[in-house]
């Protein structure tokens, strides 16, 4: 199959079959061709709108790093993982970041580990990238700063600690940690984040003053039909299947609807459960200054324009 076959190309040659063939389409396969017919019908990919956090300035879309890391919130299919690492190879990582660049996307949010580091750098020298790096760090209690200066040392231009580690510190007592964090980080001359699933995390945060210059904090609707019920949603850890990510969405959008600093959503499609055009305009309405999506490099595009046309409309937005 050739590499350029797009979509529309794809559909043209799917509705050419015979009705026979239509006929035998599995409920599966009806259902993702009615997904590839609805293509966004305005907007363009050029003009992403900005905003800052500290003096660095951010596309509202940043792009995520679990899929090229081959992390997949994938509920009970256990291929998945595999099947990402497979996908995204050196070139077709590059690809996708470029695509990114051409979009209107300057940012990733990428883990700290041997493999990031050696693409990036590897993408900045070798493929001319511009592609800015916030730095997910998971810093521990015997050791707060290794991570994070080894991400500064490569580039990263912010640091933030990862939701997990965020929601363990809270839950065990010691918000200070998280602080000597941001102070370490801020003496490096980036911008410093907290990152929680948890609620209670931002809430610690800004009960002690620390000094965060943004939080990475989930948001999603909770109406889908994989979501845990609230009867059975813990308070600090992730609920125990591999299927929602922001236990609290009402709660948080009430919180942060008082804080002054800046937030990037993540998990704002509920790791895919929730269509782009309905997620990304419940994360900006309620809040989110930026937000964070996983892309594969064949959805960038269109990702985008649905970000841009969300942006450039009416947003019933009481944040500022």
């Amino acid at each position: 199959m050739s590499a350029n076959l797009n979509r529309r190309n794809f559909l043209k040659k799917t509705t050419a079959v015979s009705t026979g063939a239509a006929l035998a389409l599995s409920f599966e396969e009806k259902a993702l061709l009615a997904a590839i017919a609805k293509k966004p019908q305005r907007g363009s990919i050029k003009g992403l709108p900005m905003g800052k956090i500290g003096d660095v300035k951010i596309s509202r879309m940043i792009c995520g790093g679990n899929l090229i890391s081959g992390f997949a919130h994938s509920r009970d299919l256990i291929y998945v993982s595999s099947l990402l690492k497979h996908y995204f190879t050196d070139e077709k990582i590059f690809e996708t970041w470029q695509i990114c660049e051409e979009c209107g996307i300057n940012t990733a949010i990428l883990r700290l580990d041997d493999m990031v580091i050696r693409l990036i750098n590897k993408y900045w020298s070798e493929r001319g990238g511009k592609l800015q790096w916030i730095a997910q760090v998971k810093p521990k209690t015997t050791d707060l700063t290794t991570d994070m200066k080894r991400a500064i040392d490569n580039g990263a231009v912010g640091v933030y600690v990862q939701g997990g580690v965020g929601d363990s510190f809270v839950k065990g007592g010691r918000v200070d940690l998280l602080g000597k964090v941001l102070d370490f980080v801020k003496k490096e001359k980036v911008i410093a984040g907290i990152g929680a699933h948890s609620l209670e995390v931002p809430m610690a945060c800004e009960k002690a003053g620390l000094g965060a210059d943004f939080y990475m904090k989930t948001l999603h609707k909770d109406n889908y039909w994989s979501a845990t019920p609230k009867k059975d949603r813990p308070k600090f850890a992730l609920p125990p299947h591999d299927n929602m990510w922001c236990t609290t969405p009402e709660e948080t959008i009430e919180f942060m609807s008082k804080v002054n600093k800046p937030w990037i959503a993540f998990k704002v499609l509920a790791a895919g459960a929730i269509n782009p055009r309905d997620g990304f305009k419940y994360a900006f309405e309620n809040g989110a200054d930026f937000i964070c999506a996983g892309m594969f490099d064949f959805q960038v595009r269109e990702d985008v324009i649905i970000a841009k046309d969300i942006l450039s409309g009416e947003l019933n937005r009481q944040r500022p």
